[in-house]
């Protein structure tokens, strides 16, 4: 009895976790303390707490990269990236925002699908590259779009990263989730799970995803003209 209340005591750091996100305070904060109560309840002293706390983070160095990266970006963004795509994007006349995005969609899938996962993403591809041409794709065919238009723009942009590498990469056999998978069905249930197994079978979860995902963002398009439209019509009421 006592060895089950313990067990639910220690939940107390899942409940900090879900207080922490609802009230939008910092993540790492929340997730920080989350750790050391849980750790605390379930009596970890600090010694141990702290020694936890960094041999995670030495075993996750790879998740600090960025450090390295967002200064680099915040650097070629200084010296005008952002500016440059938008002006190779003008002189295209047949890329649309929706095209670009799904073009995207389709690379990012392919790439991470062999294994070759860090070559995109928010940071280093997304803000500096990918929203900019979807961005001004948007700007040379209604020359102006406001916040609304600016915000969806945004949205796309991210999701045809996450998506395409979410679907993608579980393709790949070494991809550190097939190997948690097989890991825990063969030690769970004593079962002979071969990581080639799960990979084909996500191979059609990634072409359904792809469809499904690259229709959205052709149709947004039609989205961002409709946005457009309401854009110019409140103008022309106000004026």
């Amino acid at each position: 009895m006592h060895a089950r209340l313990a067990r639910m005591f220690v939940l107390i750091g899942v409940a900090v976790v879900i207080i922490g996100f609802a009230l939008r305070i910092n993540a790492l904060l929340v997730v920080t303390v989350a750790g050391i109560v849980t750790a605390a309840i379930g009596g970890i002293d600090p010694v141990g707490i702290l020694t936890a706390f960094g041999n995670g983070f030495a075993s996750s160095r790879s998740v600090t990269t960025f450090a390295l990266v967002l200064p680099v970006i915040g650097l070629i963004e200084r010296y005008g990236l952002q500016d440059q795509a938008k002006r190779l994007i003008a002189k295209l006349d047949k890329l649309t925002t929706g095209r670009i995005l799904a073009g995207y969609l389709a690379v990012r899938q392919v790439t991470a699908a062999v294994g070759l996962t860090s070559i995109g993403g928010p940071a280093q591809t997304v803000r500096p590259l990918v929203h900019p041409m979807a961005e001004g794709a948007a700007t040379k065919k209604y020359g102006r779009i406001d916040e609304r238009m600016r915000e969806k723009i945004k949205g796309f942009s991210a999701s045809s990263d996450t998506v395409g590498v979410f679907f993608g990469e579980d393709v790949f056999v070494a991809v550190g989730s097939i190997l948690l998978i097989t890991t825990f069905v063969d030690t769970t249930y004593g079962l002979a799970l071969e990581p080639i197994d799960l990979a084909l079978w996500a191979i059609p979860t990634g072409i359904a995803a792809l469809i499904v995902h690259g229709i959205r963002l052709l149709l947004l398009d039609r989205k961002l003209d409709k946005m457009a439209a309401d854009v110019r019509q409140t103008e022309g009421v106000a004026a």
